[in-house]
């Protein structure tokens, strides 16, 4: 699933190709991709013909596009193959093109949610006074927020008696770090993913929120992290910040550090991957 560079990349992409445009027109061509929408895809389009599009938003993975003077947004979720495209009008479909929303305008281009694996969807919710989808309300912001609160997030670890990786992914406590950044921040730290957050200090825990937004604003500078062609930014080009993992997908490979092997161990239904010389495991207390 993308994290927060890879969204934040396709919403700047929305603000610049989208923001603004008024629907003409909404095309839902398979109904697994509105079934989020509970009043199903005929009422979905209805809702957002004549609307003007304010502009993308995102907190954390999640990204929304308000509709103007609606108190309503269109939350979109990415799965793992969703597709967010600025097409001509004249460009071939997509072999997996979902939904297709025209603009009232002479632009010339369209709006295209594409998902191979259908996993994902958009959907039509009111938003809270802040302007936040309600569905969405409970996601801390995320640490490149300039409204993140640092030391609510340290007292939030040392409450919360979980191990650190756990607490980076609970986006409850932070929100649009994934394992793929997780694993990064927790290597430029030294830290193991098992480490308790009961054990952090101050000054560890603002190491750490530093690493995660270097890691996020490196990953953001080059698009993101792209695997597989499934990911890529509103006109359909790859990140390729899978160039500079020190960590993810090297297991086996020389620690960039300090020349270990590295490894990478089954975690929670996904893999961490780290180093066992400068990473090492917590000791069990007796």
């Amino acid at each position: 699933m993308p994290e927060l560079p890879e969204v934040e990349v396709v919403r700047r992409g929305l603000e610049r190709w989208v923001a603004h445009r008024t629907v003409a027109d909404v095309e839902v061509l398979h109904p697994r991709a509105v079934r989020r929408h509970l009043a199903g895809a005929d009422d979905f389009a209805h809702r957002l013909k004549g609307h003007r599009v304010g502009t993308p938003s995102r907190r954390g993975k999640y990204l929304w596009l308000p509709l103007a003077d609606t108190g309503q947004a269109v939350l979109a979720h990415l799965g793992m193959s969703g597709q967010l495209l600025v097409q001509p009008h004249a460009a071939p479909d997509e072999k997996h093109l979902r939904v297709r929303v025209r603009f009232a305008d002479a632009l010339g281009t369209e709006l295209r949610f594409v998902d191979q694996r259908t996993f994902g969807g958009l959907s039509l919710h009111d938003t809270t006074p802040d302007g936040l989808p309600g569905v969405i309300a409970h996601i801390a912001r995320d640490p490149l927020d300039p409204l993140f609160d640092d030391e609510a997030f340290h007292q939030a670890l040392r409450r919360k008696r979980t191990t650190i990786k756990r607490a980076l992914l609970d986006q409850s406590l932070i929100s649009g770090v994934g394992n793929i950044y997780a694993d990064e921040a927790l290597w430029r730290t030294r830290l193991h993913y098992d480490r308790p957050t009961s054990t952090f200090t101050r000054p560890r825990t603002a190491e750490l929120l530093g690493h995660v937004r270097d890691v996020l604003n490196a990953a953001l500078s080059v698009g993101g992290t792209s695997f597989d062609s499934l990911y890529v930014n509103v006109n359909g080009e790859s990140g390729y910040f899978d160039r500079s993992l020190d960590a993810y997908g090297r297991e086996g490979l020389p620690c960039r550090r300090c020349g270990t092997a590295m490894r990478r161990r089954p975690w929670m239904n996904r893999s961490s991957s780290y180093c066992p010389q400068c990473q090492r495991p917590p000791r069990i207390s007796s």
